[in-house]
């Protein structure tokens, strides 16, 4: 049963409509005879299911983690003042930014326990997301919560150039735990997780994270930003 799950994975909600547009137009291709045409609908069916795919996911349960809300690349680690419309003053705050490809799973999860205290979504451009002004200039919505500690905290989903919808099942007030699915980004993007005072991250640049998982700071710690090197 555990191969054929991990085989199958899942295929979120989301992405029904899109499968099954694509499977009938990859139909409709080999109806009409346009062979070659109708195995390139082929593969762009199997790569549309493989990007809606949602598996399941082990969320450490420990109060003081804070755990990745996305799958993808550490792009960055470092200070940066948050979007202004979240309201948490200008002083410059450790963020952490993971990637997404098209290839990875765009499934957002919750990073830590707590209570949503503010939504804010921003129209933008659709700029590359790894750009550093991809974070002020695009599209996004952003998520300002308190955690179980009492830490003010906010994660922000931001479209990328091939991104053009950003959905987030959250709304004010709302308790949270992590590793929750909270929302989704369609097709390439990236999420900001910008943390409290007393919260230091643990992930390297570079580092492959994986949503719901991979342990990306940690309450209460003291030790400087870690770093890494390939092997």
């Amino acid at each position: 049963m555990e191969t054929i799950t991990s085989i199958f994975v899942p295929i979120h909600r989301e992405g029904h409509k899109f499968i099954f547009v694509f499977a009938l137009v990859t139909l409709g291709l080999f109806l009409l005879g346009w062979t070659p045409f109708a195995w390139v609908g082929v593969i762009l069916t199997l790569w549309c299911a493989y990007f809606f795919r949602d598996p399941d996911r082990v969320t450490p349960t420990q109060d003081d983690l804070m755990i990745s809300p996305a799958d993808g690349l550490v792009q960055s680690v470092g200070l940066a003042v948050p979007p202004a419309e979240l309201e948490m003053g200008e002083a410059a705050r450790m963020r952490i930014s993971i990637f997404m490809n098209v290839f990875d799973v765009h499934v957002n999860r919750i990073p830590i326990a707590g209570t949503v205290t503010k939504l804010v979504y921003t129209p933008g451009l659709f700029l590359n997301a790894s750009l550093e002004k991809a974070s002020i200039d695009n599209e996004r919505q952003a998520v300002r919560m308190t955690t179980q500690s009492g830490k003010d905290v906010a994660f922000v989903q931001i479209a990328g150039l091939v991104a053009r919808r950003i959905l987030c099942w959250l709304s004010d007030d709302q308790p949270v735990e992590a590793g929750e699915r909270f929302g989704l980004i369609r097709f390439g993007s990236r999420v900001d997780v910008y943390l409290d005072e007393g919260m230091t991250p643990i992930v390297c640049v570079g580092q492959k994270a994986i949503a719901g998982e991979t342990v990306i700071a940690l309450d209460g710690s003291e030790a400087p930003p870690r770093e890494g090197i390939i092997r």
